[in-house]
């Protein structure tokens, strides 16, 4: 019996997001039918998180039970000859039977990444914003969502969903040419959350929304108050923290 541990890169641009959906191709669904053409078994493959539609990876974490020998050191190798090309797998591991992507992680880090300058090459991979943008009032928003919250505002609404506290241990925005990137880690990310996030803090930055009233969204605990969710394109789950 094998617990095997991936860790994978994606380009979700033609996805309908990590989890199985009916209206289109899911990464879930294409990793297991790959594991299925090549070990012969039907397996069920469990994510770190659950990237929306268009939302990339460059270190998401999975893992599956599978019960027949295999050899590890070819995994990897024989998932990537058959997974479409914008889908691989970056490394493969045995590990403990008890461990399971989701509910071993301790955090995860997110990356959104905005162009402030027409891009042709980047342009499927981040947020072209034109507009002037405030950078101080961006990274003092961000200051405000460290810590404990209730993110209420900042998620899609979700009737089974119970619980909306999360733990924000980083949030910083930095500056690389002509992009701005958002980082942010936390013990768990609510449905829509980064991108509520990043479009409420980009209308206080380009003077929509006046700054002192972001601290009031948090406190509303109404989605409506927020701004709207920036494009899924410009987002990026980029580590899992065990």
């Amino acid at each position: 019996m094998y617990n095997i541990r991936l860790k994978l890169e994606y380009d979700g641009t033609d996805y309908v997001g990590w989890q199985f959906q009916k209206n289109g191709k899911s990464i879930q669904e294409e990793i297991e039918k790959a594991i299925s053409k090549i070990y012969q078994v039907n397996v069920r493959i469990t994510g770190a998180g659950r990237t929306d539609a268009g939302v990339h990876a460059k270190g998401q974490i999975a893992n599956f039970i599978i019960d027949k020998e295999i050899e590890l050191g070819l995994v990897a190798h024989s998932l990537n000859a058959v997974l479409p090309k914008d889908i691989i797998v970056l490394e493969a591991e045995n590990v403990s039977l008890d461990f399971n992507a989701r509910y071993s992680a301790k955090s995860r880090r997110y990356s959104y990444c905005i162009s402030q300058a027409p891009t042709a090459v980047d342009r499927k991979y981040c947020w072209q914003v034109y507009q002037e943008l405030e950078y101080e009032l961006l990274q003092k928003c961000a200051k405000q969502i460290i810590g404990e919250h209730e993110f209420r505002s900042f998620c899609k609404q979700n009737e089974y969903q119970n619980n909306y506290l999360c733990i924000v241990s980083s949030a910083l925005w930095k500056k690389h040419e002509n992009k701005l990137i958002f980082n942010i880690t936390a013990n768990r990310f609510l449905h829509g959350m980064v991108r509520s996030l990043v479009g409420t803090m980009v209308n206080v930055g380009r003077g929509h929304t006046e700054y002192n009233k972001f601290t009031d969204i948090i406190n509303a605990k109404d989605r409506s108050t927020a701004g709207m969710s920036a494009p899924a394109k410009g987002l990026f789950l980029e580590e899992i923290f065990y």
